[in-house]
């Protein structure tokens, strides 16, 4: 890749290929059906089970595109639709066992990366990487519009 391209082209292109490594970890899982983007609904629920509207609002998509979304993981057997205790009439969307296992095999593949790019990088520059994202995230939620 040329070293002129912006941070936010490098920053996607190394996502694209670490999602890669995440096909293949849910491929020798036996996780069908279930594709990298798929992988972000996940990462939500690991507390417990949302509505799908806090789902759309975490995730910026759509109600559309986010039904959608449920309705593909649900019918490859990574979430459930449950009443909601508080509200008899509101549905949760939560993990299956399925969908937890999913979601162990994301955290599993995200720190076989960390430890590769420890070796690649040393520590200390992954440290400060990993800083400079956290720094770089925080500054976006904080900004305005």
């Amino acid at each position: 890749m040329p070293r002129n391209v912006t941070t936010a082209t490098l920053v996607q292109s190394l996502a694209r290929a670490e999602a890669v490594r995440l096909r293949d970890a849910f491929a020798a899982a036996g996780l069908t059906g279930l594709r990298t983007a798929h992988s972000l609904l996940l990462i939500p629920l690991a507390e417990g089970g949302l509505h799908a509207s806090d789902l759309t609002a975490t995730l910026g998509v759509s109600r559309q595109a986010m039904a959608q979304l449920i309705a593909t993981l649900e019918r490859n057997g990574y979430l459930e639709r449950a009443v909601d205790p508080a509200d008899g009439r509101a549905k949760l969307i939560r993990l299956t066992a399925r969908g937890q296992e999913a979601l162990e095999v994301m955290h599993a593949t995200g720190r076989e990366i960390d430890a590769d790019w420890e070796k690649r990088l040393g520590a200390d520059r992954l440290a400060d990487v990993r800083d400079g994202l956290h720094q770089l995230l925080d500054s976006e939620s904080e900004a305005p519009g």
